[in-house]
């Protein structure tokens, strides 16, 4: 067994395991009233993220999903943090399982010449909010999103990362 937790991209074949994470987190922990059909995106990773100039990412601990975490590139070297979720057993520092998703796709966004990330949350994702604070994301409001930014009916809390490759 392996208990260190390993990111890896993850394409279409993950699909399900990705869903089976991320929709019971948003409708069962947080009542969250987003439904799978209107997130057509987790049917198709390598289209809507592959594809953009972005990648999806999965934490895989003892050989079991637990973490994800997508980019979806849009307009001048920018992109959108999207389906950022940890099953509750794994969040925390002790494995740090969040920290490590956001790492890895900042040092992508830095290969990949990306210099401006944009996330949208809700406000009942407190803790959310704490992390990306901590890791120097500035809150903004939606008026102030690029033009471009793939936004989310979902979202009302609105983060911004400028990174100094």
């Amino acid at each position: 067994m392996n208990t260190t937790p390993i990111i890896s991209s993850l394409n279409n074949t993950y699909c399900q395991q990705i869903i089976d994470i991320i929709l019971p987190i948003q409708q069962i922990e947080f009542n969250v009233p987003i439904t799978l059909e209107a997130q057509p995106d987790l049917l198709d990773i390598e289209t809507n993220y592959h594809q953009t100039g972005g990648n999806f990412w999965g934490a895989n601990y003892n050989e079991q999903l637990v973490g994800t975490i997508a980019l979806i590139a849009f307009g001048d070297n920018a992109a959108a943090i999207r389906k950022m979720f940890v099953l509750k057993d794994y969040r925390g520092k002790e494995l740090g399982i969040a920290q490590l998703l956001l790492d890895n796709l900042i040092a992508y966004c830095r290969q990949n010449n990306i210099t401006s990330i944009y996330l949208g949350t809700v406000e009942v994702l407190k803790a959310a909010h704490r992390f990306y604070e901590r890791n120097g994301f500035t809150r903004l409001a939606k008026n102030d999103l690029p033009e471009s930014f793939p936004l989310m009916a979902a979202d009302t809390i609105f983060y911004e990362l400028h990174l100094n490759n």
